[in-house]
């Protein structure tokens, strides 16, 4: 399978990740290069989905950029690992639910290396984890599809400063908590997206959607 996997290693403006995604989604739409999966980090930003709400945004003097994907509003900045893709869903039976599964189950297969029991939520989408005796998110997703090309990705809480979710209504959920996976464990950040590079490439190989 002929996926181009992108590991940047410093931050990269949100505008400009987002541009060559959408350049890369149009070529694939085209039939042109290669599928991606990109390993990056954003410096601080704050961004909203599409099914965002302005009752969302606690602070008011926050500056949120209004994106494309799926979900609603969320944070993003520096310790946070983020996994953008450009992935061809036509070659996939356009299975769109068995792909979010598969990023899921990504994701969860690499906390469990580490020994870490983590959860997707068909309510609440996301990955999810139990600490102090409640159910916390660790892992954001939200993608678009267009023309049968899947796009943007996931984002996984490791040290990032958590303090700025209280500024918004993290991904919509009131009641809910995020946490990072430092106060969970210490886990070197670059196995860790190694071993989860490893998992997407398994799950989303074309194979397992015949």
């Amino acid at each position: 399978m002929s996926i181009e996997i992108k590991r940047s290693v410093k931050p990269v403006d949100y505008h400009d990740a987002i541009a060559l995604l959408e350049e890369r989604m149009e070529k694939l739409i085209n039939k042109k290069g290669k599928e991606l999966i990109w390993f990056l980090e954003h410096n601080e930003i704050y961004t909203a989905g599409t099914s965002s709400n302005t009752n969302d945004i606690i602070d008011k003097t926050i500056k949120v950029i209004k994106t494309s994907r799926g979900g609603k509003i969320t944070h993003h900045s520096h310790g946070q690992l983020i996994c953008y893709f450009a992935i061809d869903l036509s070659k996939r039976n356009k299975d769109i639910r068995k792909f979010i599964i598969s990023i899921e189950n990504s994701i969860i297969e690499t906390f469990s290396e580490f020994n870490i029991y983590t959860k997707s939520d068909r309510k609440n989408i996301g990955i999810w984890v139990n600490h102090d005796n409640e159910s916390k998110k660790i892992g954001a997703i939200g993608i678009r599809v267009k023309k049968w090309i899947a796009y943007h990705g996931f984002s996984i809480n490791i040290y990032n400063d958590l303090s700025k979710f209280k500024k918004i209504v993290p991904c919509g959920l009131k009641d809910k908590k995020v946490i990072s996976l430092e106060h969970i464990a210490k886990i070197n950040y670059l196995k860790f997206s190694k071993i989860l590079e490893q998992k997407l490439i398994k799950n989303l190989s074309v194979s397992n959607y015949s």
